[in-house]
């Protein structure tokens, strides 16, 4: 039988941290013997197209390069 999983509140406040203010994301908790051992936080961020477009300059070339 697996292992309860025991979240005081050191580790609740350290998960809600995490998880506070992320509009998209995901916040994964990895547990290894019944005890939480690290807690992964991926926040996207996400762009709306129509809001304007910035032009991404091409490389310059350094001086003395042949093509």
């Amino acid at each position: 039988m697996a292992k309860a999983v025991e979240i005081n509140e050191y580790w609740r406040d350290r998960i809600l941290e995490q998880v506070n203010g992320m509009e998209y994301g995901s916040v994964l908790i990895t547990v290894h013997d019944g005890r939480i051992v690290q807690i992964d936080r991926t926040e996207r961020k996400r762009f709306d197209p129509s809001a304007g477009a910035v032009a991404v300059a091409a490389p310059q070339k350094k001086n003395g390069t042949h093509n």
